[in-house]
């Protein structure tokens, strides 16, 4: 695992400024403590901070093909490389290390950019073709590692994280208005959008080529039209199922370094453990944690599984110095980000790393399976759809805003009212329904953006444009496009890379995921079954039943009790701040209604104090700290592997 960096300009005289390069890496030196390559030539700069996973002692990056006219910078794993090095050594291609990055270097040199079609595992790569003076940038299907780029002058940078692009040019910190706005409203920035107007995301599935100063981006893979596929049996599934995952699992399980299991006790990584014990001579090693609070504490079903699969089980149960912790990661965090359980994902990974360098988890399950207790929701709320659109216009528009705010239901009634795809986008959302009582944004907030600009429009395009026919199958490629890459896949990956800490999820193996989402719609969701076939699943490997058959938690925190005790103090002088107040995001009666209805328990706005107060910590401990520079002369090199020529 890595985190990767570069420029190219558009001439072979050009100047790259291999310091520049150091510097980009040098902002992710988490991401890759064990090792730093950088190289510069021709108008081309690549570098790379690396963390040892597969030949720990021969895969040191940039690596090259034969004759040095294409390099490479490689993020992720691949997880079918032993078989594609056959292939690609009966056709003649000569290896110079045991890795899985060099077999994307001969595919290209047989395949150009179709090379991508051929690899299973998660990425972000850049390819530089010294030839064509071509740059080729990819991320995998699913989105889990990320991959930034901006232009200027000329060049195109590209990172790993914002916060190296910014490195080499602070002058594209300017803020992006609607970004943020979609961050009060979702928690997190959907791509291609980024909290930087001049930075962007390189979306799952795309490629962008950058030749002779055009850039140009195109998909490459999308996920199938979804319930085609029925299987005859629940035997027939739970055996496909099976084999499927199992594979993902075991290809997953490869690694020259001690390798382990983030276990929540949930389904998903549950069975993800047991598969794991199927394939392993020595007892897994399994990490569990837990808050000081019975409502949020997991650890007694983890235990269970861990008891039945033989691991060798590491818990935790914390009580955390929530505010420094906040206060660190937020300095760390390139956007703002809404997702409170980044917390137990930071400590479980750092709990991790103790003992093991690469970790499997259950990420995905919830969205290949309809696992979310909101998909039940709107399946139950479906049946409200045969009410006439105008008498849902007529309670939103002449009714609601007359009704006490205290009536209960009334907030309820306005959901139902709203026709089914914005239903589910307003009940995903934060800030419109607090904003249809009182203002939380500032009018000059507001004046920064396009007036008739709404941040549901890129929800409700991932809706329409879903190789679905179904409304719930529409909404798990909505959320799989969206919250998917964008929340889960974001924290999962800043919060383990910043304990030094790989994490592999083999449910999202794009193979399964293809098998998956054409399955039919009654194997995920059945009655108000959630993730049915993967259930079944769970129950042949035998994982226990007290583990699959109880309310699902997820991976939470017990936020509105840190909230009216150990953050309360944090929460007053942070968000009443003229500091914060005077920023001209906020206004200022709304933050303080929101604050005080939640502080004296009249309501719970736990989530919403949560995104106002990660953004202006972000603004505080990320965004101010740019103005600063990193580097008053160039940096030793010292620690870097640097070519200069070959």
């Amino acid at each position: 695992m890595c985190g990767i960096a570069g420029a190219v300009g558009t001439k072979d005289d050009q100047w790259i400024d291999q310091h520049v390069i150091h510097r980009m890496c040098e902002t992710m030196v988490h991401r890759g403590p064990d090792d730093e390559g950088l190289f510069a030539r021709h108008g081309a700069g690549l570098g790379m901070r690396r963390l040892s996973v597969i030949d720990l002692d021969g895969g040191h990056q940039p690596l090259f093909n034969e004759d040095g006219t294409v390099w490479l910078v490689f993020n992720g794993e691949i997880y079918n490389f032993c078989e594609l090095r056959r292939e690609l050594e009966k056709k003649g291609h000569r290896f110079s290390t045991r890795t899985d990055t060099e077999v994307i270097i001969h595919l290209y040199e047989d395949f150009g950019s179709d090379c991508v079609q051929k690899l299973r595992g998660m990425f972000a790569f850049a390819l530089f073709d010294e030839r064509n003076r071509r740059l080729l940038l990819a991320r995998d299907r699913l989105g889990k590692k990320p991959l930034h780029y901006a232009r200027l002058g000329g060049r195109l940078l590209f990172a790993s994280e914002i916060k190296a692009i910014l490195a080499a040019a602070p002058e594209l910190h300017a803020t992006n208005p609607q970004a943020l706005l979609q961050y009060f409203h979702y928690g997190y920035i959907p791509d291609p959008a980024t909290a930087f107007s001049s930075i962007r995301k390189l979306p799952p599935g795309h490629l962008l080529e950058f030749e002779r100063g055009e850039a140009q981006l195109s998909r490459y893979w999308d996920l199938p039209e979804y319930g085609t596929y029925s299987p005859r049996s629940e035997e027939e599934c739970v055996a496909e199922l099976e084999e499927r995952l199992a594979e993902a699992v075991r290809m997953r399980m490869v690694a020259d370094v001690p390798l382990g299991a983030l276990l929540s006790g949930g389904t998903d990584s549950s069975t993800v453990v047991a598969l794991m014990a199927r394939y392993s001579s020595r007892p897994i090693k399994t990490f569990s944690i837990a808050f000081g609070h019975p409502d949020f504490d997991e650890t007694p079903y983890a235990r269970l599984v861990a008891q039945k699969f033989g691991t060798e089980h590491h818990e935790l149960v914390l009580n955390p110095d929530v505010v420094n912790t906040l206060e660190n990661l937020t300095e760390r965090l390139d956007e703002p980000f809404g997702d409170s359980s980044m917390l137990p994902t930071y400590y479980v990974s750092s709990l991790a790393r103790k003992h093991v360098t690469v970790a499997l988890a259950g990420d995905g399950g919830d969205e290949m399976f309809a696992g979310y207790d909101r998909y039940s929701i709107h399946t139950r709320r479906q049946r409200f759809s045969i009410l006439p659109a105008w008498a849902g216009f007529l309670y939103r528009e002449h009714i609601y805003q007359y009704l006490p705010r205290k009536m209960r239901g009334r907030k309820f009634f306005f959901n139902l009212s709203l026709p089914a795809r914005e239903r589910y986008v307003d009940m995903m959302s934060f800030l419109p329904a607090f904003e249809r009582d009182i203002s939380l944004l500032s009018r000059e907030f507001r004046a920064m953006l396009p007036g008739s600009y709404d941040p549901a429009q890129v929800m409700f395009q991932h809706f329409e444009s879903a190789p679905a026919k179904d409304s719930l199958s529409r909404i798990l490629y909505l959320d799989t496009k969206t919250y998917l890459v964008e929340d889960i896949l974001t924290k999962v990956d800043r919060m383990s890379m910043a304990a030094s800490l790989e994490v592999r999820a083999p449910i999202l193996d794009h193979v399964l995921v293809e098998w998956a989402a054409a399955l039919a719609l009654e194997w995920k969701l059945r009655g108000q079954q959630q993730k049915y076939i993967l259930r079944k699943l769970a129950e042949r490997l035998g994982v226990p039943r007290e583990v699959l058959h109880r309310p699902k938690k997820g991976f939470a925190v017990p936020l509105v009790h840190w909230m009216r005790n150990e953050m309360r103090e944090l929460i007053l002088t942070v968000l009443l701040e003229k500091r914060t107040l005077d920023r001209g995001y906020f206004d200022s009666r709304g933050v303080q209604r929101l604050v005080e209805e939640h502080c004296s328990g009249l309501r719970d706005h736990a989530e919403g104090i949560w995104r106002l107060l990660v953004f202006e910590l972000w603004h505080r401990n990320f965004l101010e700290r740019l103005k600063t520079p990193v580097y008053s002369q160039a940096p030793s090199l010292d620690r870097a592997v640097i070519y200069g020529s070959l």
